[in-house]
């Protein structure tokens, strides 16, 4: 039987090199701080080591190193550098967490011999591809960075009350309606199949109408756009789009716009909890929207904007839902 494959030998595999320090030693070698250091150790997500274990390489004193330099030279403050450490930390460990489940599966060959160590092609395939991966990561990572810079300055500049972190914007919720039936009826690789088709379909149709997905819980996403008209077009086309997959049930979707907290890549406040609680009322594949966003669409020949029955939401208030349809559609009920 082969041998299984030596953690430490994947780590030395993966990280360019093996581990040849004790955390004070990288410490001293990084010339950064003792209890800075631990602290970006800790925010990265990476977990606390032995004094004396031999854990950390070259490439982790140069993080170090590198982090420690931001600070002396005033580019960071030390809550600034720990609060981009965690940022990075967690989007770098879901990443990692979703690529390894790709390349598993590619890794895995059906006709595998029982006898044959399943991971042995993983940490192959896994360095056959990190120079590209590599140069494709820092691509990717300074389109979006750019892409959200120029959407932060457009956000202040367009209004008075707008500020680094708090301005107007639209925010959608889309969930599959029966998705608490599907989970009791379908195997564990079937529901996967139908959540990675919901969420492979509607990041596509958001990206292209111009928004951003925020986060995406399995059978929900959030994401986000500039004006009513673009969420309202994405909103459209997730009814539709997700509906043609006869395997993905159909979705709801509630829409709101205004003023929104933007943190730690996420967003916060009445108008994100709006759009949660209209999605929880509208029927299966209707979308629903708030006054704001109705004010904004009614103008549009192109869209229906109707009034619904409203709706007392605990915590918000009295809401006033819309139902949102395109101009040619048949109306019918939407909550």
């Amino acid at each position: 039987m082969p041998s299984r494959p030596d953690p430490t030998e994947i780590e030395s595999v993966l990280l360019g090199g093996e581990a040849r320090y004790t955390r004070e030693e990288a410490i001293r070698r990084s010339g950064a701080p003792g209890d800075f250091s631990k602290r970006v150790w800790r925010a990265l997500g990476f977990a606390t080591r032995g004094e004396d274990e031999i854990a950390f390489s070259d490439g982790d004193v140069e993080a170090l190193r590198i982090t420690s330099e931001l600070m002396k030279n005033g580019v960071l403050d030390e809550d600034a550098a720990i609060r981009l450490a965690r940022a990075m930390g967690q989007t770098m460990a879901r990443l990692a967490e979703w690529q390894t489940s790709i390349l598993s599966t590619l890794s895995h060959s059906p006709d595998k011999s029982t006898d044959e160590e399943p991971h042995g092609p993983l940490v192959g395939l896994a360095q056959d591809l990190m120079p590209g991966i590599e140069s494709l990561l820092m691509h990717i990572w300074r389109r979006q960075l750019a892409a959200s810079v120029a959407r932060r300055i457009a956000f202040v500049r367009s209004s008075d009350d707008a500020a680094p972190t708090y301005f107007p914007l639209a925010v959608g919720f889309a969930d599959l309606v029966s998705f608490t039936t599907l989970s009791r009826e379908l195997d564990e690789v079937e529901l996967a199949e139908v959540v990675e088709g919901f969420e492979s379909t509607a990041t596509d149709i958001v990206a292209s109408g111009g928004g951003r997905v925020v986060k995406t819980l399995g059978d929900e996403i959030l994401y986000v756009a500039n004006t009513a008209k673009q969420a309202a077009e994405i909103a459209l086309q997730l009814a539709d789009g997700v509906k043609t997959h006869v395997e993905v049930p159909d979705v709801r979707v509630g829409l709101a716009h205004g003023p929104v907290l933007a943190l730690l890549g996420d967003v916060f406040g009445t108008t994100v909890n709006r759009s949660s609680r209209l999605t929880s009322f509208a029927r299966p594949g209707t979308i629903l929207i708030d006054e704001a966003s109705a004010d904004l669409l009614r103008d549009d020949s192109s869209l229906q904007v109707v009034a619904v029955r409203a709706r007392h939401a605990h915590g918000l208030g009295q809401l006033q839902p819309y139902a949102l349809r395109r101009s040619f559609e048949p109306a019918g009920p939407a909550a």
